[in-house]
């Protein structure tokens, strides 16, 4: 199949009750309105198609966008396929979540990652906080950096409160993701969580809120799932 026919197939499946919770969640137009459980049940049919990926996140179309990160081959991705899909990433989950995933999962992932965090732009640097989440969630503990992570656990320590929202609710999800996926940082993550204390951030019209790190990484380890890494960062 080609994009052309996966948007066809894609029209009659979008509903304009979830189009609005999307369009409160970052999304904007072009979204057809499609849940994810129908986007799985296509990934579940292509399993991975690099080049349908890139035609698909090409077409601009929110649920497209989403589909192509699903069904990309991660590891055939290059670092300017990453970068441009981020520079396209309009949309507030595919830099929350598609973008990293795929980065993550990658060959570039960390490299690009530590270059986005340091971006001046707030969706860029966004994602890289998420892909260094997404990143140690799924990297066995003796393949990651130990020293690095630490250096960026005592910076977001001292940075995440004067940090824009999306930025300071990235830096919070990879402080739960260090505290929960890498045993040997679980107590510096709980200390740093422990200091931060209660984070607000803007959520517009949702209801989310601020996962709390401290309550997060406590309940990981009172169930035994420290250092339980995920076998994929998408969801």
């Amino acid at each position: 199949m080609n994009a052309a026919q996966i948007v066809a197939e894609l029209k009659p499946l979008g509903l304009a009750s979830y189009k609005q919770v999307l369009l409160k969640h970052g999304v904007h137009e072009p979204c057809l309105g499609v849940k994810i459980e129908e986007l799985k049940k296509i990934q579940k049919r292509i399993k991975q198609d690099y080049q349908l990926a890139l035609d698909l996140y090409d077409t601009g179309i929110f649920d497209a966008m989403y589909l192509a990160g699903l069904i990309a081959d991660d590891q055939k991705m290059t670092k300017a396929d990453l970068n441009r899909w981020l520079k396209q990433a309009t949309h507030e989950p595919l830099r929350s979540s598609t973008v990293p995933w795929v980065a993550a999962g990658s060959a570039h992932g960390w490299e690009l990652a530590l270059a986005w965090i340091e971006a001046p732009e707030e969706a860029t640097a966004e994602a890289g906080w998420r892909t260094l989440g997404s990143f140690v969630a799924i990297t066995p503990d003796p393949n990651l950096d130990i020293a690095r992570l630490q250096q960026l656990l005592e910076r977001l320590g001292k940075t995440i409160l004067r940090q824009p929202g999306g930025v300071s609710f990235a830096m919070n999800s990879f402080l739960i993701a260090v505290g929960t996926y890498v045993a040997p940082l679980t107590e510096l993550a709980l200390r740093v969580a422990e200091t931060i204390g209660s984070l607000t951030v803007d959520m517009g019209e949702t209801a989310c809120k601020v996962p709390s790190a401290v309550e997060y990484i406590r309940k990981a380890k009172a169930r035994g799932s420290i250092g339980k890494k995920r076998k994929s960062a998408k969801c």
